[in-house]
This record gives structure tokens, C-alpha cells and sequence, in this order.
């Protein structure tokens, strides 16, 4: 009996062990922090604490969010990014850096600059009273300085700032919200001169990260602009299907900018830098929505679901929002849904093994 009760004993003792083993574990990150910069696809929450129409800080925005909470994600729920923050082993996410828990050691976790309505063009968030990209930059400065009071020490920041994750998401509202509508751009240039100016600003933009000492870059490519609900209705003529002229200009902005990543590589060595292909991902979940698990590809659940307003977004006045976003690839006119996002995060994922190895 006693050798029965002391197996049992040790046994237990073995699975405790076992379990504080894997909840510390749970707590590592496979990065120390996760950097982000762009528009409304990685945005988390700055553009509530400035004047713009680009807001995503009312019902029903976030109704799957958790607590129902409308923080500022253009999506009913998780963002592609959040759901790669979780698989990294991240349990809360790096703040927005405008909001008010952007400070002390939340700031280990990283910062969010991002801001729905920029893009690579500043004059692209001009037009929307948004933050653009060279701002972004001028804040991730100011982080810097304070992580470095944060961390206990210059070096333990140094390494943080090294080994961490930035993500790089922008270019959609430089095509969407000003080329496409604005005749002093697109009178001015080409779609071909304007794709090879957006990629000059972004392979800028990354020789300014990597001179501040980021080493782990992860830029996503545009989506198929021809397919999103709201730029089918402004620009499909009513015609079936996706926008192939547009689905077009951003195929030629993505391969301008694979080939401007691999100059990247060639000019730093030390850098890894990966870019995130969500076209394909994305373009196949709306040909194919059945395969997918989606009843719904042409049409955002909320609201109309295809233009609510000027600003493309969900109106908290607006009826009709769907019973079931999963079953829906689109959340409002021009964002994916928390379903489609998980899909998108699987391939980010994916790509991205290379830079946190």
C-alpha cells in the first residue's frame, strides 16, 4: 500500500512538474517584441486619438473581438497580425503607441505605429488626416528612447531592438484613396512610374529602419485590390467578378517590390527581410470562397457591405450587419474578416519561419 501511494505521489509530482514546465513555457516568445508600421490592415487603435473619419472605435466593429471590445481594429475580430503575435507566444499585444498603455514595460512588448488611411505616399495620409509613414518612423525614434529607460539598460535595449519582428504593411490607400480617385496623380503618372515611386519610399524606408538597428523586417504584399467589395463597386462598372486592370497594377507593384527586397538583401547583408504574399492567399479564398469554408465573397457582412459612407468603413447607424462574419470573406467594404485573417496569418506564418530562426 505504501509503495502505492508513493508511486501515485511521485506520479503526481511528475505531472505538476510537467505542467509548470509548459506554462512557463507558454510564456516564451520566439521574438522579444513585434514592430508594426502601415495602414488599416495592421492598425490597432492610433487613429482614436486623432481627427480623422478613419476610425474603427464604435459597434460593430470588434463584436468578436474579446469583452465585444470596438478598439480600433477595422475587423470584427483578430487581426492577421494579432493571430501571428499568439503563435509567436505572445499572450497581449504590443500597445498602439498613441494610446495610453504605450508606456513602461508594455513597451518590451513592442509598439504599434500603424495608422488606417496611410500608405507609403505621404501625401496618401495627408488626404485622410491620418499619420504617415515618415511620421511613424519619427515615433519609433522617440520608442527607442523611451525602451532604452525602460529596459534597465542601452544594451538590453540594443538586443530587443535587433532581435525583434517588424512588420511592414502599406500601399493599398496609395492606390485606392489617391490614384485611382485623385487626377493630380494619376494625370502626373503612370501606374507604372507610381508603383516605382511607392517602392522607392519603401526601400528608403527600410534602409532608415535597419540604420536604427532592426534586422528582422516581414512586408506584405498588396492584396488583389480588384476583389475588395468596395473597389468593385466603384470601379467594376458593375461588371462580375474582380477588377482585373486593378488586380493587375497590384501584381506589378508586387513583383517591383520582390525585386527591390532582394536588391535589400544583397545591399545589407545582416538583414532578413521577407516578403508576406497575402495576393495569392487572399485571391483564392474569394475565387474559391466554398473550398475556404465562406459563403460570401463579393460583399462585406456589415452594413451594405460593399460602401458605407465616404470612408468605405461599417456605420454604427447602418442595419443589416450579418448574423455570421466567419461565413463572410469580407468584414466591412474593404476589410477581411477575423476568419479570413487566420487564414492570412497561416501563410504569414509560414513565409516567415526564415526570419525568426
Amino acid at each position: 500500500m505504501g509503495h502505492l501511494i508513493l508511486a501515485m505521489a511521485m506520479a503526481m509530482a511528475m505531472v505538476a512538474l510537467w505542467w509548470s514546465s509548459a506554462a512557463a513555457q507558454s510564456t516564451v516568445t520566439l521574438v522579444p517584441a513585434i514592430v508594426t508600421f502601415g495602414d488599416s490592415v495592421v492598425d490597432i487603435g492610433n487613429n482614436d486619438y486623432i481627427p480623422t473619419v478613419f476610425k474603427a472605435n464604435y459597434p460593430p466593429y470588434g463584436r468578436d473581438f474579446r469583452n465585444q471590445e470596438a478598439t480600433g481594429r477595422f475587423c470584427n475580430g483578430k487581426l492577421a497580425t494579432d493571430i501571428t503575435a499568439e503563435t509567436l507566444g505572445f499572450t497581449s499585444y504590443a500597445p498602439a503607441y498613441l494610446s495610453p498603455q504605450a508606456t513602461g514595460k508594455n513597451l518590451l512588448l513592442g509598439a504599434n505605429f500603424a495608422s488606417a488611411g496611410s500608405g507609403y505616399d505621404d501625401h496618401t495620409a495627408l488626404l485622410s488626416h491620418v499619420i504617415p509613414l515618415s511620421q511613424q518612423l519619427q515615433y519609433y525614434k522617440e520608442y527607442q528612447g523611451k525602451l532604452a529607460k525602460v529596459a534597465g539598460s542601452s544594451q538590453a535595449a540594443a538586443t530587443l531592438i535587433k532581435d525583434a519582428l517588424y512588420l511592414v504593411s502599406a500601399g493599398s490607400s496609395d492606390y485606392v484613396q489617391n490614384y485611382y480617385v485623385n487626377p493630380f496623380i494619376n494625370k502626373a503618372y503612370t501606374t507604372d512610374q507610381y508603383s516605382s515611386y511607392l517602392v522607392g519610399i519603401f526601400s528608403n524606408f527600410i534602409k532608415s529602419l535597419h540604420g536604427l538597428g532592426a534586422r528582422r523586417i516581414g512586408v506584405t504584399s498588396l492584396p488583389p485590390l480588384g476583389c475588395v467589395p468596395a473597389v468593385r463597386t466603384l470601379f467594376g462598372f458593375h461588371d462580375r467578378g474582380c477588377v482585373s486592370r486593378i488586380n493587375t497594377d497590384a501584381q506589378q507593384f508586387n513583383k517591383k517590390l520582390n525585386t527591390a527586397v532582394s536588391q535589400l538583401q544583397k545591399q545589407l547583408p545582416d538583414l532578413k527581410i521577407v516578403v508576406f504574399d497575402v495576393f495569392k492567399p487572399l485571391y483564392d479564398i474569394v475565387a474559391n470562397p466554398a473550398k475556404n469554408g465562406f459563403k460570401e465573397a463579393t460583399r462585406g457582412c456589415c452594413g451594405t457591405g460593399r460602401v458605407e459612407t465616404t470612408s468605405l468603413l461599417c456605420n454604427p447607424k447602418s442595419i443589416g450587419t450579418c448574423n455570421n462574419a466567419s461565413e463572410y470573406v469580407f468584414w466591412d467594404s474593404v476589410h477581411p474578416s477575423q476568419a479570413a485573417n487566420q487564414i492570412l496569418a497561416d501563410s504569414l506564418i509560414a513565409a516567415g519561419i526564415g526570419l525568426i530562426a
